[in-house]
């Protein structure tokens, strides 16, 4: 699970940023101190939760929760305040705790986040997911990737593409993760359908798939993406195109 957190008093940040880095299968991509911030980092990371104080300079963690859409990751307001639970849970929240809180609190708020995602599918198991003209049944193999363009998510597969009122998110949190990787706010790719990962001058790549598409590939996720395959930056490997 990607994480974000926020808050802007230096020793409650990292005091938290301590506690989520205890949790196994959590991945801390940022550690804010204002929900503009925080802002800035879903324009360029996929993110699946949000850990915001309320009280913060500028942009507090509730403007900022109102402001995400519905493909916008979970959130869960970590505050000294219990009066703004109603309104907390007004803009989407998943969660509401008090400080000063501890590991088992945290992981049990990070469990209820977790169920709130459908079982991951089989490979060859047929998942549903809702479109406009009604229910697609599509096999997890058959995707190439899904792409959100801000309003929709639209699955490609070999034979076509289509639409889906299953958020990235979910979808995400739904197919195999050894075949799907988020490799971009917007984007999912599935990697047994990428042919080449070409290094841009911003640290990430654009993924070309075996169809001849290209999606970018964020910086953050070019990382990840390198130490899951064992490859050091710059090397010969991530540029070399071999046909």
């Amino acid at each position: 699970m990607r994480v974000v957190i926020a808050d802007d008093e230096l020793m409650a940040r990292q005091r938290l940023e301590r506690l989520v880095r205890a949790i196994p299968d959590v991945q801390l991509i940022a550690a804010c101190e204002s929900g503009g911030d925080v802002l800035e980092v879903l324009r360029n990371e996929p993110v699946d939760l949000l850990l915001l104080d309320i009280d913060m300079p500028g942009l507090s963690g509730l403007d900022t929760g109102a402001l995400l859409g519905s493909d916008g990751p979970k959130v869960i307001f970590v505050t000294a305040h219990p009066q703004h639970a109603l309104a907390a849970f007004g803009v989407g929240a998943t969660d509401y705790l008090l400080k000063p809180i501890d590991v088992p609190r945290l992981q049990a708020a990070l469990d209820r986040v977790r169920k709130s995602f459908a079982p991951r599918a089989l490979d060859d198991a047929p998942i549903a997911l809702t479109s406009p003209r009604g229910v697609r049944l599509v096999k997890p193999l058959d995707i190439t990737h899904a792409l959100f363009d801000g309003t929709v998510v639209e699955v490609h597969v070999a034979e076509g593409r289509f639409l889906t009122e299953c958020s990235l998110q979910e979808l995400e949190h739904r197919l195999p993760e050894d075949r799907f990787v988020r490799i971009h706010r917007r984007a999912l790719v599935n990697l047994h359908h990428v042919d080449l990962l070409e290094p841009v001058d911003s640290g990430g790549y654009l993924a070309r798939l075996k169809t001849g598409e290209k999606v970018a590939v964020s910086r953050q996720a070019a990382r990840a993406l390198r130490k899951r395959f064992g490859l050091a930056r710059g090397s010969a490997a991530e540029g070399e195109d071999e046909g």
